[in-house]
C-alpha cells in the first residue's frame, strides 16, 4: 500500500477562478503560473487555462522554457526579466514577453543583435514598492530608449502593489491609493496598455483595474484580502489518512517536548502526513482539520513525517478515515493563520506528496454525460 498523502488539484476550479477574475477585472489577465504554480503544477495549470487564458505570467526564463518546450503556445511573460545577452537571445526566440526593469535590462536590449522577431516589453514602474522598477521620474526616458533601440514591437507598462491585501490599516489604503497616483502620474500620455491590479488590487481595489490583471494567489481559490466578491474555488485538496490510533489518559503527554498535555481521556489519529511534506512544523495544537468531512484539530507539535489529530468527538473516525489539511473544508489561510506564515509559503513549500491533476469537467464532457 502507498502512502496516502496526496495533493488534489481541482482543475475546473482552476478555471472557474481564472474566468471569475477576468469577468471581475475586465479586459484581459494574466494566468501567474510561477513557483510551479504556486505548487499546483505550472503545466498541467496551463494546459488546463490555455484554451481560455489571454496569457500566462512566470518568474524567470527557465519557468517559460518548461512550458515551452512541453508546446505551451500562448504569451508568457517573464517577471524578473532577464539575466544576461544570451536569456535575452533565447527569450526573443519563443517570442516570450519580457518585464524591463532596471538599466543593465535596458542596456542588453539596445546592444543586442537579435535575428528574430522585435520584443514585447512589460515597462515595470516603482510606484511604492521599492523592491525593483523604474523610478518614476526616470520613466518616459526608459521608453524612449526602449522605442529608439528598433527591437521593440510594443510597451506595456506596469508596476506592483506593496500593501493592497491591508484593507484594515488606514496607512496602507492610503499608500496603495498613492501608488495608483505615482504610476498614473508617471505614464501619463505615454502609448500602450497598463496592468496594476495583482490578486489583492484586483478583488479591492476597482480603481486599480486596467488594460491587463494579474491574478495570482486567487486563481488558486485563496483570498488575499479576506472580503472577495467572487466565489472562489479552492484548487489545492492536501489530504492523508490515517494510519495508527492512540488513546491518551488524562495528563499524559504526547509528541515531541511533550507539548500537548491531555485533559481528559483523548483519542488520537496518527495521520501519514508531516512538516518534511510542506505542512508547517509551527502549526500549533488546535491548527484545524477535516477528518472525515468533520472539523477537528492538530493536537502537539508536527514530526517530519506525520501528526497528529484530536477524534475524541468523532466516533465513527478511525484508521483509514480521510483527513483534509486544507482544501474545500479547511482553507489554506485559515491554517497559515494559525501557524503565523503566509498561504503563499504553504501552498509553495509543499513537497514529497504527488501532485494530481483532476479534471472532472473534462472526463465528464469524454464520456458524454
Amino acid at each position: 500500500m502507498s502512502r496516502p498523502a496526496r495533493a488534489r488539484i481541482d482543475l475546473a476550479a482552476l478555471r472557474h477562478n481564472y474566468l471569475a477574475a477576468r469577468r471581475l477585472h475586465g479586459g484581459r489577465a494574466l494566468a501567474v503560473l510561477k513557483a510551479d504554480a504556486y505548487g499546483h503544477g505550472a503545466l498541467a495549470c496551463a494546459e488546463a487555462l490555455a484554451p481560455i487564458a489571454d496569457a500566462f505570467a512566470v518568474a524567470f526564463l527557465a519557468e517559460a522554457l518548461a512550458l515551452r518546450e512541453a508546446g505551451i503556445r500562448k504569451p508568457i511573460l517573464v517577471l524578473e526579466g532577464v539575466f544576461s545577452a544570451a536569456e535575452l537571445e533565447r527569450a526573443a526566440q519563443l517570442g516570450l514577453w519580457l518585464v524591463v526593469h532596471h538599466e543593465e535590462q535596458l542596456r542588453m536590449i539596445e546592444n543586442a543583435s537579435l535575428h528574430c522577431a522585435r520584443l514585447q516589453v512589460w515597462l515595470k514602474i516603482d510606484s511604492g514598492m521599492r523592491r525593483i522598477g523604474v523610478p518614476p521620474e526616470r520613466v518616459r526616458d526608459f521608453h524612449a530608449r526602449l522605442q529608439a533601440t528598433g527591437r521593440v514591437a510594443s510597451i506595456a507598462l506596469m508596476s506592483h502593489f506593496a500593501r493592497a491585501d491591508e484593507l484594515a490599516d488606514p496607512q496602507a489604503r492610503e499608500a496603495t491609493r498613492e501608488q495608483i497616483a505615482r504610476f498614473d502620474a508617471a505614464t501619463t500620455e505615454l502609448p500602450g496598455p497598463r496592468s496594476l491590479a495583482n490578486s489583492a488590487g484586483l478583488l479591492a481595489w476597482p480603481e486599480a483595474r486596467r488594460d491587463w490583471g494579474r491574478p495570482g494567489l486567487l486563481l488558486y481559490g485563496v483570498d488575499p484580502t479576506g472580503t472577495s466578491p467572487l466565489d472562489l474555488r479552492p484548487v489545492m485538496a492536501l489530504t492523508s489518512e490515517v494510519f495508527t490510533e492512540r488513546v491518551l489518559a488524562a495528563g499524559e503527554a504526547m509528541g515531541y517536548g511533550g507539548s500537548f498535555v491531555a485533559e481528559r481521556p483523548t483519542r488520537v489519529g496518527i495521520v501519514a502526513i508531516g512538516y518534511g511534506d510542506g505542512y508547517p512544523a509551527r502549526a500549533p495544537t488546535g491548527t484545524p482539520v477535516a477528518v472525515d468531512g468533520r472539523r477537528t484539530r492538530v493536537l502537539g507539535r508536527v514530526s517530519m513525517d506525520m501528526l497528529a489529530v484530536d477524534l475524541s468527538d468523532l466516533p465513527d473516525a478511525g484508521v483509514g478515515s480521510r483527513v483534509e489539511l486544507w482544501g474545500g473544508s479547511v482553507g489554506v489561510a485559515e491554517v497559515a493563520a494559525h501557524a503565523g506564515m503566509l498561504s503563499y509559503e504553504l501552498l509553495c513549500n509543499l513537497k514529497r506528496v504527488p501532485v494530481e491533476p483532476i479534471d472532472a469537467a473534462r472526463a465528464l464532457a469524454a464520456t458524454g454525460t
